[in-house]
């Protein structure tokens, strides 16, 4: 695993993006080896897989672990959502994102989210549509109890390059017009998973999301 880490961070250069290490199929004791190379970015998509984890993990450690939810979220897991993730990837409606809000005023917190957006026409994934978000996005601005921090985009399963780069640049595109349009600073873009994370950098990725390429085919 430490070599896999160091051969990703390697491909970084020179990029700001934090690594997300997508943990969902590896028990806590991977987390723990990934943290003691110094990954504290971790990303699930079962919440009770994920307070599981979070539980299980040392005090020592907990305090500097940032846990991200990357899953579809369903309306009824928002309690068990809300102050328990950093950040919330994957808010794909305005109703998602008013429960969101709902919760996080009962709790007394500000709740950091993201918003997906479907940037490249597939029926597999959820997200807003580009127009469903410039729509959307005031209303959602103006709710209570959350913070936008910015994007996040996942590209159809594909091996062609040049959808993964309409894809993120797409996103990235979209991020600066809604950052014009509403005077607003959205610095987050949440795109590129194990197959694709090289180009969504180049593509101006803040996050990217990698668990194959971590944890799978890994002797250390």
């Amino acid at each position: 695993m430490a070599a896999n880490i160091a051969r990703i961070r390697e491909r970084f250069g020179d990029a700001k993006a934090k690594l997300v290490a997508v943990s969902k199929y590896v028990g806590v004791e991977k987390v723990l080896e990934a943290f003691e190379v110094g990954v504290t970015e971790f990303g699930e998509s079962r919440i009770q897989d994920a307070l599981q984890k979070k539980s299980a993990v040392p005090p020592h450690m907990a305090e500097h672990i940032h846990w991200h939810f990357i899953g579809h979220l369903q309306t009824n897991k928002v309690k068990k959502a809300v102050g328990n993730f950093s950040l919330i990837h994957s808010v794909d409606s305005l109703r998602l994102a008013e429960e969101i809000s709902k919760e996080a005023v009962r709790q007394g917190i500000v709740q950091a989210i993201l918003l997906q957006a479907k940037i490249v026409i597939d029926e597999n994934k959820s997200g807003f549509s580009p127009e469903e978000l410039k729509s959307s996005f005031a209303e959602i601005m103006n709710l209570p109890g959350i913070k936008i921090e910015g994007l996040m985009t996942m590209s159809p399963l594909t091996d062609e390059k040049s959808v993964w780069e309409e894809c993120f640049s797409g996103l990235k595109s979209l991020r600066d017009e809604l950052e014009k349009s509403h005077s607003v600073k959205l610095p987050e873009l949440s795109m590129g998973m194990s197959d694709d994370w090289i180009e969504a950098l180049k593509c101006g990725a803040t996050m990217v999301r990698i668990g194959r390429a971590i944890f799978e085919n890994s002797e250390n």
